[in-house]
């Protein structure tokens, strides 16, 4: 190999096995008088020495250096001085030098700034020898990080997470996983893959990710995707939302719709409530045909807000059904995950408990937490009193609950009594508030929505209340000029006619 002036030779040692270095390594390594090793914690470092090939290493940096920048920028500095020195030194990295071998891509770097070449010869690296020894295609949508630099959000993918070098990097790793995985999800840790002497591999539950004691900087993660299976009897889904998030787009473009362009979050919410009640209705109706519809309405809302979140760069439309996708497998570990569980009830026990553990310390500071300001009165006052009961706060059965109504009826009764004005108005106000307070918690007690019930109340109302106005609008009579005996009388008849 022609070695020019200027130069330095990036040398891979390969995953630790003497047969991982290439045959170009192993001419250079054998004949170069400057070596310098990044670090000499390495197998294939004392194999080389066995055989007469010893060198430097950088490892005092390690030891001195704030940071690993400062290391990486010291070894670069390093070397771009010996290779303008016309020292032609070779320069051994653990592994494949294109694979998560920072000080390469800044030496490549400063080679182009500085005028020295940079030659780069492979071994077969870390990944390699994972890949046999776990029996891994990287192509079957395999995702590889680096421990040390994880990114925001998990990618939805199989993982395979390195350098993850200590307990405390394995601690960092599992937190991280632990914001889309359940502990108990399975991962198989890898130390020293390939090597035939120290190759260690087990497959243990998350949780116990930084509890293994020979953890050590040739350690790797991998970790599974759960499961989903996409097949299904039945038709299956032929449009998928690119087209939809497409014309929303251009209705928010320069050369879109002026209404579109000029919404806001807050400026839509009152239409995703809107829509939100029209599907409730549809639903009630039992209508195929108009709750595909209402649901197309209600979807148009939320692909709305992505697209707005999206020009303000806050997330987008992928980010919102991978974040709900993980958060279903998450809280689905009987399905995904090992766990088994016995009836519906264990499933809403194991949910509350994730959904508790999902919450960072501090985040929530009182268990009413988390109820929706906005939502209806009857439906947020359950909520509230559903938590408030988890906590211990709640009547012991609902006995209880209904004397709790009747004492509050009767002190509607007292209010009622008051004097014509403004304190009466206002004492009536409190009570009967309290009084619809009461019920709700009467309706969790018994096990049912209130919100549905009052709305099945109004849709009855109004059911009786038509049938009424028909029936007197065919003798041409107004209801207006009839008695109220009267028109109970035809109350009565209208329950037999509609119910």
């Amino acid at each position: 190999m022609t070695v020019k002036k200027q130069q330095v030779t990036v040398v891979g040692l390969g995953y630790g096995e003497p047969t991982a270095l290439s045959l170009g390594a192993w001419e250079v390594l054998s004949q170069t008088n400057h070596l310098y090793f990044r670090t000499k914690v390495h197998p294939t470092v004392e194999w080389l020495a066995q055989q007469g090939i010893v060198g430097e290493s950088f490892d005092h940096l390690y030891e001195t250096a704030p940071d690993f920048e400062a290391v990486y920028a010291g070894i670069v500095d390093s070397l771009a001085r010996l290779a303008l020195e016309g020292k032609k030194p070779v320069y051994a990295v653990p592994g494949d030098p294109w694979v998560a071998e920072r000080t390469v891509r800044l030496l490549l770097n400063r080679g182009e700034e500085a005028g020295f070449q940079v030659v780069v010869i492979s071994s077969l690296g870390g990944l390699d020898a994972i890949y046999a020894s776990l029996c891994l295609d990287p192509t079957d949508g395999l995702t590889i990080l680096d421990g040390l630099n994880l990114p925001t959000r998990h990618p939805g993918q199989p993982l395979l997470i390195t350098q993850v070098y200590s307990q405390y990097v394995a601690s960092e790793v599992k937190l991280w996983l632990l914001a889309t995985l359940a502990g108990e999800t399975l991962v198989t840790v890898v130390r020293a893959a390939g090597i035939s002497d120290q190759e260690r591999i087990a497959e243990i539950p998350l949780y116990e990710l930084d509890r293994l004691d020979w953890v050590d900087y040739l350690t790797s993660v991998y970790v599974p995707w759960p499961h989903v299976d996409t097949e299904f009897n039945g038709d299956q889904a032929v449009y998928p939302l690119d087209p939809l998030t497409r014309v929303m787009a251009k209705l928010r473009s320069p050369e879109g719709c002026p209404w579109d362009r000029q919404q806001t979050h807050v400026s839509l919410k009152s239409y995703m409530l809107e829509e939100s009640y029209e599907v409730w209705d549809a639903i009630d109706t039992q209508n195929p045909e108009k709750l595909c519809d209402e649901l197309g309405d209600l979807l148009l809302q939320v692909v709305f807000h992505a697209q707005i979140a999206l020009e303000n760069g806050d997330f987008d439309l992928n980010d919102i059904i991978q974040a709900i996708t993980t958060k279903l497998i998450r809280r689905h570990p009987h399905v995904f995950g090992q766990t088994e569980v016995e009836g519906v009830g264990e499933v809403l026990s194991n949910w509350e408990a994730i959904k508790k553990a999902e919450k960072l310390t501090g985040e929530r500071k009182s268990a009413l937490d988390g109820v929706p300001r906005y939502l209806a009165g009857l439906a947020k006052a359950q909520k509230l009193q559903a938590k408030a009961a988890k906590v211990g706060f709640t009547w012991p059965n609902v006995q209880e609950a209904v004397a709790k109504l009747e004492e509050e009826l009767t002190e509607l009764k007292e209010a009622l009594r008051f004097s014509e004005g403004a304190l009466r108005q206002q004492k009536v106000e409190e009570e009967l508030g309290d009084v619809l307070f009461a019920l709700a918690n009467l309706a969790r007690y018994t096990g049912l929505e209130a919100e549905v019930a009052i709305h099945s109340s109004i849709a009855k109302f109004e059911r009786r209340f038509r049938w009424i106005e028909e029936q007197l609008q065919l003798s041409n009579e107004k209801m207006a000029e009839r008695s109220l005996p009267d028109l109970l009388q035809w109350w009565e008849k209208s329950k037999e006619a509609t119910d």
